[in-house]
């Protein structure tokens, strides 16, 4: 039976609260631990995939075809632990579960309540898969005294008084602000946010103070005093270069020690942090730099390509070179040359989105990246704009262009050598969809097989002609226009297995051109970076060496 750590957060951003799940699961794993890490979010969308890039961040997909908050990238990358559908949940989709149930009968006409339907609801979901794993990490999401948030609270504090004794603790994160005029720490905030959590009945066994100073010891007593909990469990998170410094950075103030003394776990093994060890290695001494531009259309929120910047970092990690990813608006090349923009780049990376604004400036990053021999990668959106850029300069289709944009025009105006995707196998079975159809959830989602052409690039990269990518779109390029641009040199080098969805094209004659449908960034991690980054990577290394 697994021992659950939850992990709440007062005034702290929700990256510290995620990164320092991620931290304490993969310090637990170097312990000799199993670890599976969970995701309680308040807000009320029951799919994270129709919330704007700009007002949540990246959404990242499981294999099994669910769409997440980014946090379950980080506990991903962190942990090497493939997240599930059942790692992530929302109070939207807790409610439209409890209301599915009332219409069916299930509480045989009862009047529903927050407690103890919603509570039950929530409940269920954090017993599914406890005999498969040593810790549950469970990350409620939001501020403690947030009202969305109240239902999961409440949850959590039954689920604990449900399991028998010393099953569960609570680690709580907080902010100790610095005031540079008196040049004091305040724990005052912490004191109220641990207050606003005894009020709901939690009482919080660590205390993770986020400080952008050193906690001097007097000011740890003061807070384990007027918090109730033991000096040692009051632990620093201080300010770090790298999100990959966090592992060492807690156990260096004794994270994994204060939850394996919370849970009496004594003698415990020792840590062998031999792999975090090695990634800061090759992050702290890099023997060189790249400059890759990402030519994409959300980039005013960094998140929204979360896990294209991990991936980047983790490609150079492989290569031992610093990559400084730089973001440029795609919508800039609609109004301007873009060489005088991407010319002093090594590489050039387009990737995700929908809809059409910006979709002609991505054009023309990837035909700059063809005609001047720059390292390209394309990813989903990225490899259609490739697709339509050789389609409209080399195939003589020179209206190419997405049955998405025409959709969102209302008119027609392109020929589609991209289309709406309605059918596709998915297993055993065939999967339908109509353009009619609700927009959350209704992608091609998750991990699909796809065959590599022998002696094709991509086949080299990977080492093998069968793999396994999740995906996340609607639209597919039209295998009907394969032989008209194959005989431009773009091949088809990756297909789906029944050969009717393109999975991956590249340039015969460039260096490194490469267009995926899927995301091999959700892929990626630290201490095993994607084949198709690290190698990115080594073709931008290349160009820099011949500047």
């Amino acid at each position: 039976m697994a021992r659950y750590i939850f992990i709440t957060g007062g005034v702290v951003s929700s990256l510290g609260k995620g990164l320092a799940s991620a931290a304490l699961g993969a310090l637990l794993q170097a312990r000799g631990f199993s670890v599976r890490l969970r995701k309680l979010d308040p807000y009320l969308n029951v799919d994270p995939g129709t919330m704007s890039p700009f007002e949540h961040g990246e959404v990242f997909v499981t294999d099994d075809g669910a769409e997440t908050d980014l946090d379950l990238g980080h506990y991903e990358r962190f942990t090497g632990v493939a997240a599930r559908k059942t790692d992530s949940v929302s109070s939207g989709r807790i409610y439209s579960n409890v209301l599915e149930k009332e219409r069916r009968g299930d509480y045989l006409g009862k009047t529903i309540q927050v407690i103890p339907h919603v509570t039950n609801e929530i409940k269920d979901f954090l017993a599914v898969g406890s005999d498969e794993v040593d810790f549950m990490l469970c990350e409620i999401g939001g501020t403690v005294g947030d009202i969305e948030g109240l239902p999961f609270f409440e949850a959590i504090r039954q689920f604990s008084h449900d399991r028998p004794r010393g099953q569960c603790i609570f680690m709580h994160l907080t902010l100790l602000p610095y005031l540079a005029a008196s040049g004091e720490l305040k724990t005052k905030p912490t004191q109220h946010s641990v207050k606003e959590l005894q009020s709901i009945g939690i009482a919080p066994d660590i205390l993770v103070c986020r400080s952008e100073h050193p906690i001097p010891e007097k000011e740890r007593e003061k807070i384990a005093l007027f918090c109730n909990v033991r000096k040692e469990s009051v632990v620093a998170a201080y300010d770090l270069n790298s999100i990959y410094e966090a592992p060492l950075a807690y156990h260096r103030e004794g994270l994994d020690q204060a939850v394996l003394d919370a849970f009496q776990i004594s003698p415990a093994p020792r840590p062998d942090l031999t792999r975090w060890e090695d990634v800061m290695d090759r992050l702290e001494n890099a023997e060189g730099e790249v400059r890759v531009a990402i030519v994409g259309k959300y980039t005013q929120l960094e998140d929204a390509y979360k896990s294209i910047a991990e991936a980047l970092t983790h490609g150079g990690m492989a290569n031992r070179v610093r990559v400084r990813a730089e973001w440029i608006d795609a919508e800039i090349f609609e109004r301007e040359d873009p060489a005088p923009w991407l010319e002093g780049f090594h590489a050039i990376l387009v990737p995700g989105g929908f809809g059409e604004r910006g979709t002609e400036g991505k054009i023309k990053a990837a035909e700059f990246a063809r005609t001047r021999q720059i390292p390209y990668l394309g990813i989903c959106l990225g490899m259609q704009m490739a697709v339509i850029e050789a389609a409209r300069n080399l195939g003589g289709l020179a209206d190419a262009g997405s049955e998405e944009f025409d959709l969102e025009a209302g008119k027609k105006r392109f020929t589609p050598v991209v289309y709406h995707l309605k059918e596709w196998v998915q297993g055993n079975h065939k999967v339908a969809r109509k353009l009619e159809d609700d927009k959350g959830g209704t992608m091609r989602l998750g991990a699909y097989t796809a065959h590599l052409s022998d002696g094709s690039h991509v086949a080299q990269i990977y080492g093998s002609t069968v793999i396994e990518e999740r995906h996340r779109h609607r639209y597919e390029v039209d295998v009907k226009y394969r032989d008209k641009l194959e005989a431009t040199g773009l091949c088809f080098s990756g297909m789906s297995p029944d050969g009717r969805l393109p999975e991956i094209v590249e340039w015969k004659n460039h260096p490194w051109f490469i267009g995926v449908q899927f995301h091999p960034e959700l892929k990626s991690k630290p201490f095993a970076p994607h084949p198709l980054f690290a190698d990115f990577v080594r073709a931008a290394v290349e160009v820099s060496r011949l500047v």
